[in-house]
């Protein structure tokens, strides 16, 4: 066999194989929209929240109660009366409106001032007051909210 044809055997396997990978590289990469693979891959269902401002001094005693108090109230967590426990609450209704109110603003025990309603107004707690406890038996008028 003469080097010529020996060469021509070797080369034509590595020619075969350097223009298929040349061809293999010559196609065009497809472009990826990214506005369209967005719009694919969006979630089915979307969560927004939205920050609602109450102007304070606007609440009634059951906002404020469903809001804040029934956190503690309802369950009786930490030592708090359960809301509509007349047992419960006969001491403290003893207090009056105002003495309890005074309590509630300064904070009792395990409940912090305002019963954490920061930005509670002292009339808005006062209907709080009057709301929950006229669940326990009180005879109590809530403050009206002005229009």
């Amino acid at each position: 066999m003469s080097n010529h044809r020996a060469l021509t055997r070797f080369a034509m396997p590595v020619v075969a194989m350097v223009a298929a990978a040349a061809l293999a590289g010559c196609g065009k990469q497809s472009s990826v929209d990214p506005e369209l693979t967005a719009t694919l891959i969006q979630p089915v269902a979307r969560v927004e929240i939205q920050a609602v401002k109450i102007t304070p001094g606007t609440r009634t005693g059951e906002q404020i109660y469903k809001a804040i108090c029934a956190a503690c109230h309802d369950s009786g967590a930490v030592g708090a009366p359960k809301t509509g426990d007349s047992g419960a609450w006969a001491p403290r209704l003893a207090l009056g409106h105002d003495g309890l109110t005074k309590s509630a603003i300064a904070g009792k025990n395990a409940m912090p001032p305002r019963g954490g309603g920061s930005d509670l107004t002292d009339t808005e707690v006062k209907r709080a007051v009057a709301y929950l406890a006229n669940t326990a038996g009180a005879n109590f008028t809530e403050p009206p909210v002005e229009q």
